[in-house]
């Protein structure tokens, strides 16, 4: 018998295969934003390094505003120099300006980091004026290099905010947040929760220092006074202190340090013997005659 022929069956059309979602194209990085990141990372990073050296930066001379500044609680925060922090505020508007897909997204983040900064630049300088009665010429230049790029970015900013928010309500948020920050800080460089307790054997040479008629010399204004007291903790107070410029750093010296000959500050008078500069604890038992080790 003849085979029956097939017949031909219609070919099947391959359904097309779906398209890959293509990834946003990369932003090019912000060059003008970067290079301002980079002076302030050279700025900071240089006064990180001053701080950690014991040493004032260049043109700052002992007892000068940057002095004053660098030495007092308010340059430190959770035992690391302020400008540490501020190397890395840097490290983070140049990490931002570098990447990112969406220019609106990129946009915000520098919006918030640079009004942060702003912020606090502008905290820590009424800071040193008010409190402190100095400026630095170190920090003030970091200030103009904030309030530069929050001004770069604020230029360029875009038609509409996103979501469906308006521009007051994003101000205000961002206002917020930054005045959180500025609050939080305020209330820890200014020892608002500080109630440390004294170190016992510190408070047993302090005694000691009294007792024996000691005299601690120094001047509300001096750098190296307040890295002297925070050698001393909680027991700073307790220390027999002799404030030698009373009326501030331009007023005349108090009688009592001039006849004692105290020259420079911080200065310790000990068994009749003028001793100058900063003094650990230990250096301080060892003049004193104070048994440290047993104390």
């Amino acid at each position: 018998m003849a085979k029956k022929k097939r017949k031909p069956q219609p070919r099947r059309a391959h359904a097309p295969a779906p398209a890959r979602p293509q990834p946003p194209p990369r932003l090019e990085p912000d060059l003008w934003v970067l290079a301002l990141a980079a002076a302030g990372l050279l700025l900071t990073g240089y006064l990180t390094l001053a701080a950690w050296g014991e040493g004032a930066p260049a043109l700052c001379p002992q007892g000068g505003g940057c002095d004053v500044i660098q030495g007092s609680r308010w340059s430190y925060l959770f035992g690391l120099p302020l400008a540490l922090w501020g190397f890395g505020l840097y490290a983070l508007v140049a990490l931002v300006a570098a990447t990112g897909s969406a220019p609106a997204g990129r946009w915000r983040r520098l919006s918030r980091l640079t009004l942060l900064g702003l912020a606090v630049s502008v905290y820590l300088t009424v800071v040193g004026i008010v409190e402190l009665d100095a400026t630095c010429g170190w920090c003030l230049a970091s200030l103009a290099t904030m309030a530069a790029l929050f001004a770069l970015v604020h230029l360029r900013r875009p038609g509409a905010p996103s979501g469906s928010g308006t521009w007051a309500s994003w101000w205000l948020g961002s206002g917020l947040l930054a005045l959180g920050v500025v609050a939080a800080l305020h209330v820890v460089l200014g020892g608002v929760l500080d109630r440390r307790p004294e170190n016992p054997k510190v408070a047993s040479l302090v005694e000691h220092l009294q007792d024996t008629g000691a005299r601690y010399y120094g001047a509300s204004w001096c750098g190296s006074c307040a890295r002297q007291n925070r050698l001393f903790g909680a027991s700073a107070a307790r220390l027999p202190y002799v404030e030698c410029s009373p009326q501030g750093r331009g007023g005349p010296i108090a009688r009592e340090c001039r006849e004692a000959g105290v020259a420079s500050y911080p200065s310790w008078e000990i068994n009749g013997l003028l001793h100058t500069g900063v003094q650990t604890p230990q250096d301080l038992a060892r003049l004193s005659g104070f048994d440290w080790d047993g104390g």
